[in-house]
């Protein structure tokens, strides 16, 4: 069937939508058949001057297959609906052993950095059969990222990160488009995602310029941007540690509790008034317009390392 639309099947994830969009072409086709094949026979058989019978239904059409028919229909409807959100849902949580490559959409292209800070732009490349999850962000405009043959799409916003992840199960290279209008040149918005072998990805990974991986590139701007003044082990100031603190639940002052996840290290950078932490007065500055969103990105996979007092020692020791 895919020989139908030109459009291979290139991820885990588009076998699940496509299984999923056939079933229900299938199905809607059917119904409709079924709908038509009823009306013309009925049209046909109580036209006007037949010998048709005409007259009360019996009880059991008034009642019981009213119930019937209603209530396998509602059993359908939950049926499909478990069955085409099971793939959303599958899609949701990416896997422990995922690659994490950032996405920053501007007007407009597409740029990219992998975790060993080799950068990119309108193009990622990326492993086959192995495991990749985005986390991006917009520095204009709403972007919506959309590879077809991967059956993914996700909307890339500004001052704010959502992720995406995918696993290509075949080599080649693969359109990137924005699905979302963002400007005068919006359709001119286009990338490539290139899938290659995984000692082919290894090897060019090895050949591109050398550059800091973000979480030291985050490490420097902490120093840099006095953020260690108050955040490091051995600070003076009464401010929250940063090691173990990614992925672990915050006590608010206000009583409410948090996961503190990507969005909730953004915006406690652009935003610290926002989400106090119990026990802690709101001293911290914001950063809003003193960072850019590939800054705060590293500052994020800076904090997302320290999730051990020993990665945490080492970091500042580094800095040292």
């Amino acid at each position: 069937m895919n020989a139908i639309f030109s459009l291979p099947e290139a991820t885990t994830h588009a076998v699940r939508v496509d299984q999923i969009f056939y079933g229900l072409l299938i199905l809607s086709g059917s119904t409709m058949l079924l709908v038509f094949a009823l009306v013309i026979s009925f049209a046909a058989r109580y036209r006007r001057g037949s010998n048709a019978k005409r007259g009360p239904l019996p009880e059991f059409f008034k009642r019981e297959f009213e119930i019937g028919w209603t209530s396998a229909t509602l059993f359908l409807f939950g049926f499909l609906f478990w069955w085409a959100s099971s793939a959303d849902i599958k899609g949701i949580a990416a896997p422990a052993n995922a690659l994490e490559m950032h996405v920053v959409a501007k007007q407009w292209m597409w740029k990219t950095q992998h975790s060993n800070g080799a950068r990119e732009i309108n193009a990622l490349h990326v492993p086959v059969d192995q495991p990749v999850r985005l986390v991006m962000t917009s520095q204009d405009a709403i972007h919506s990222f959309f590879v077809p043959a991967f059956r993914v799409k996700q909307d890339v916003l500004p001052g704010q990160d959502t992720s995406i992840w995918f696993q290509a199960t075949r080599t080649g290279v693969f359109p990137l488009l924005c699905a979302e209008y963002c400007g005068t040149n919006h359709s001119a918005m286009r990338g490539r995602i290139v899938v290659m072998r995984q000692e082919d990805y290894a090897n060019w990974l090895t050949r591109q310029p050398e550059g800091d991986d973000l979480a030291h590139v985050g490490a420097k701007l902490f120093v840099a941007q006095g953020c260690s003044g108050c955040h490091a082990e051995h600070s003076s100031v009464h401010a929250p540690k940063l090691t173990g603190l990614y992925g672990r639940t915050v006590q608010l002052s206000d009583g409410r509790q948090v996961k503190a996840d990507d969005q909730y290290i953004r915006d406690s950078i652009l935003q610290p008034k926002r989400d106090i932490v119990a026990g802690y007065e709101p001293i911290m500055p914001s950063f809003s317009g003193l960072l850019d969103d590939g800054e705060i990105q590293s500052l994020t996979a800076y904090v997302r390392s320290l999730r051990s007092e020993k990665a945490g020692a080492a970091t500042e020791q580094q800095n040292d």
